[in-house]
């Protein structure tokens, strides 16, 4: 079991070595495996680089993202072109449905609204429109519309998680209102929480996942 002074280590050595961040600009506190990210940023990618990183570092159990981003000059621009540019994003990735997804940009914040068949189709929305230049920030309002009763969306994830990792399925617990999935339970590892909200996010029909997973420490 790691030290909170040995994962402040590490994370600093991951953040130091992936060449998307500015090392840099950023600070790390952890306390109870809990890890603490703050600091300045030149672009809103770097803000999900930063937390891809963090949850790179075996014995993470969570990450608290206090960072900040200021663009550089050369890097502003209007919300009308920030909307042009996103719709035009959106337009050409290949897994995002046409003519469903809309944008709204106030302060180079985008907003995305709409609705779409499933969550691997609002992720890639809001990863094609991230990393445009002048964004401060994205609000991902699109909504999944059910395609699944209840009893099959269970079954779905129960069985998803067996194939994956018969362990960790046998530690966790699944509920189903509607399309909202509440997932309870101790897993190992914050990667192993993250597998276990992704496949849930991945059954078709639902809406949005709890997360009341616990990493044991």
């Amino acid at each position: 079991m790691k030290t909170d002074s040995q994962l402040k280590i590490d994370i600093e050595q991951e953040l130091a070595w992936d060449r998307a961040i500015d090392a840099g600009q950023i600070g790390v506190a952890v306390r109870r495996g809990i890890a603490t990210v703050s600091g300045t940023l030149d672009t809103f990618a770097q803000k999900f680089a930063v937390e891809r990183a963090v949850r790179r570092v075996a014995g993470v159990r969570g990450i608290a993202l206090d960072l900040e981003v200021c663009l550089p000059p050369d890097h502003a621009r209007s919300d009308r072109e920030i909307a042009e540019a996103a719709l035009n994003a959106l337009q050409w990735h290949s897994l995002v449905p046409d003519g469903r997804v809309r944008v709204e940009v106030q302060d180079g914040l985008v907003r995305l609204v709409g609705d779409v068949d499933w969550d691997h189709q609002r992720v890639s929305a809001e990863h094609a429109v991230r990393t445009l230049r002048g964004v401060r920030g994205v609000a991902n309002g699109l909504l999944i519309k059910p395609r699944a009763n209840p009893r099959e969306i269970l079954l779905e994830i129960s069985s998803a998680l067996e194939r994956h990792a018969d362990r960790e399925a046998r530690r966790i617990s699944i509920d189903v209102d509607g399309g909202v999935v509440t997932l309870r339970g101790t897993v190992d590892s914050l990667a192993d929480r993250r597998a276990a909200v992704g496949t849930a996010y991945a059954a078709k029909g639902v809406l949005s996942v709890v997360d009341q997973i616990e990493v044991a420490f």
